[in-house]
């Protein structure tokens, strides 16, 4: 089983870091997978994972990873400047071949999957969630859109799984000449019976739901 204990009355899995790879400037992706081998618990697009740090400290990463994926999980981390501790953590003593825990997947951004056209809207590290949204729409035929919007391309994660999506739109705001992300216009143009999906910086968050 993959059950190793329990952290105030929750499960905990052991899990081990396979890979890590550097997405973009200052963020770095982690594949872990079920340190006993087999399969992960499933999930569903926008679930999250707690993962246990040091000396009682836990963290909430996205899944990553196409929810079809079952052997392993990805989530990626952004080093924040100001980490109190858990980033800093992750991309200063995380190596590949460590093991870790890890809570299985909860749930608190679902997608509802047959809405008849999905709006996704995200800002920086805030695209981890909508990459297995993306997965899952594709792999039903479902009609979605992206408007991602990030400093830099250096500094955007994930460019390389959306070029291929011509409706995957993507903005760089800190960079000569970029452009700053219309909420209010990507809102407005979305049909009446579009579900719309935001994750990012608390002011992009703060605007989409003052919208």
């Amino acid at each position: 089983g993959l059950a190793s204990g329990s952290h105030r009355g929750e499960i905990l899995m052991r899990a081990k870091i396979r890979q890590i790879r550097q997405e973009a400037e200052g963020i770095n992706s982690y594949i872990l997978e079920a340190a006993e081998g087999g399969l992960m618990p499933a999930f569903a697009p926008g679930a999250h994972i707690d993962v246990q740090l040091n000396a009682g400290l836990a963290r909430s990463y996205s899944l990553v990873n196409d929810p079809a994926v079952r052997g392993s999980y990805e989530i990626a981390v952004h080093l924040a400047p100001d980490s109190r501790g858990g980033s800093r953590f992750i991309h200063e003593e995380w190596r590949v071949g460590q093991e870790i825990e890890i809570s299985e997947p909860k749930n608190n951004f679902p997608m509802v999957e047959d809405a008849a056209h999905t709006v996704l809207i995200a800002g920086g590290i805030g695209v981890t969630p909508m990459l297995p949204m993306i997965a899952r729409l594709e792999r039903l035929g479902r009609s979605w859109e992206l408007h991602y919007v990030a400093a830099s391309p250096d500094r955007a994660a994930y460019l390389d799984r959306l070029e291929k999506f011509d409706q995957a739109q993507v903005l760089f705001d800190g960079v000569p000449g970029g452009k700053r992300l219309d909420l209010a216009a990507v809102c407005a143009a979305a049909p009446a019976d579009a579900h719309l999906y935001c994750c990012g910086p608390t002011g992009m968050l703060d605007a989409f739901v003052a919208i």
